[in-house]
């Protein structure tokens, strides 16, 4: 018995064939429309895939940046900077690096700047003071326990016969009496001991040494004395006042209109360029006020003439 073929008619076959070719096609478009499409995942990923050289540059908008502030200096260790609560102290004169007297409650208003009461630091050095004399012309002394003052603090020789307690920083103190002046570079507060004052505070080795000082008015017996200077006459004369036991403020002659006042030197005379007054009495003040009257000394110059009178003791 013949078997039935299984093969299809040629028609069928077309059609088939056709048909396939169709979908084909329309397969093939769907893909073009779907490349094609400006946001297409292909698009996107060729977008990524290209270097960023060939992308266009988008501007970037950069925030505006405020200056750094500036860090404050840091106070330095020698000069710390005060709060605002805190007033500035004025210097005392024995925290300031210099001699600044400060009136003492008025005690002694004709004081110039070495001050009673008051306690002033500075330095002490040595020197050889010979036979004690020096620029406030006193003479030779037999006690050598003196000093020279510096030349802000001599004050064109108002501290000329100032007694002057001084101490050290190891407790030792010792007393002297100006009778020199140390030139600059002396600074203020400091003091040029005799070398027999400064071996009573340190060895004079040291050379050098951190000192605290005041001014005393000392206990003592003499009396005031008065010498002319040499070539003193009727005519012009210089006159000295020796052993007063507290500074000399004044010196004062008498004439017809009153009580005038010399003009003092940095050797400690006090001048009267025309004579005036000269031979004729005197009146001495001393920096707390007090005056002492003296008459009869007559113009002998270069000799030392005591006096019945002193100065009160304070």
């Amino acid at each position: 018995m013949a078997s039935h073929s299984r093969r299809r008619p040629l028609r069928e076959r077309r059609t088939a064939l056709v048909f396939a070719v169709a979908v084909a096609a329309v397969g093939v478009l769907l893909s073009l429309v779907v490349a094609l499409r400006p946001d297409s995942e292909p698009n996107a990923v060729r977008a990524a895939a290209e270097p960023a050289a060939n992308r266009p540059s988008t501007p970037r908008t950069t925030p505006e940046r405020k200056p750094a502030p500036k860090p404050k200096p840091k106070p330095s260790k020698a000069s710390p900077t005060p709060t605002a609560a805190t007033p500035s102290a004025r210097p005392s004169p024995t925290s300031a690096p210099r001699s600044s007297p400060r009136q003492a409650s008025g005690t002694a208003p004709l004081a110039g700047r070495i001050q009673p009461q008051v306690t002033y630091k500075g330095v002490a050095t040595h020197y050889d003071a010979a036979d004690g004399d020096g620029a406030c012309l006193f003479g030779p002394s037999p006690d050598l326990m003196v000093a020279a003052m510096n030349h802000t603090d001599y004050e064109t020789s108002k501290a000329c016969g100032a007694y002057i307690l001084v101490r050290a920083g190891n407790g030792a103190s010792v007393t002297v009496r100006v009778t020199n002046e140390c030139p600059l570079p002396c600074a203020p507060g400091q003091l040029d001991l005799s070398k027999e004052a400064f071996a009573k505070l340190a060895g004079l080795s040291a050379g050098r040494i951190p000192i605290t000082w005041s001014l005393l008015s000392p206990s003592t017996s003499d009396t005031v004395s008065i010498r002319y200077k040499s070539g003193s006459s009727r005519h012009w004369c210089g006159i000295q006042a020796l052993g007063h036991r507290n500074p000399l403020a004044r010196l004062e002659i008498r004439t017809g209109s009153g009580w005038s006042r010399l003009t003092r030197t940095e050797y400690n005379y006090f001048l009267s360029p025309d004579g005036t007054g000269c031979g004729g009495p005197l009146r001495l003040t001393d920096i707390y006020g007090e005056q002492l009257t003296v008459d009869g000394v007559a113009i002998r110059p270069d000799a030392v003439q005591p006096t019945r009178v002193q100065f009160a003791r304070h």
